[in-house]
């Protein structure tokens, strides 16, 4: 999960926006951001907590909650639970291991019959890219 959210994060960030990730866990959360920060020389990751004084000019946030003082377009949702206030952003990527498989199903039926949303799943290839799936 560390090794995804990063790498979804340096795209995000490649492509000049800005990036909320979210997690209810708070020990998940205090991970993310350590490993990102620790991607080593020029590459790490800046980021921050949502509720640090200096959120809004952080280009990544990390939050337990759908709310971006950064203007965030894009949101991560690192813990594989759905939140209906993502329905705010340009792009959101929820992000689920195998256990939750059958729920993700569930909830990309659920959406496709949304107007408006144009849902989408990506599977991680063994090598570590992604490719579009069913």
């Amino acid at each position: 999960m560390d090794v995804t959210v990063t790498k979804l994060a340096r795209k995000v960030m490649q492509a000049g926006e800005r990036l909320l990730v979210v997690a209810a866990d708070e020990v998940l959360r205090e991970r993310l951001s350590q490993v990102m920060w620790e991607q080593g020389g020029t590459s790490f990751l800046a980021n921050g907590a949502v509720d640090d004084p200096h959120a809004a000019r952080q280009p990544i946030l990390i939050s337990d909650h759908c709310s971006a003082p950064n203007e965030a377009r894009i949101v991560i949702l690192a813990d594989g639970r759905w939140r209906e206030e993502v329905g705010t952003f340009d792009r959101a990527m929820l992000l689920f291991d195998a256990e939750a498989a059958d729920a993700a199903r569930d909830l990309w039926r659920e959406l496709a019959a949304r107007d408006g949303i144009d849902n989408r799943i990506f599977k991680q290839t063994p090598e570590g890219g992604w490719r579009e799936g069913r």
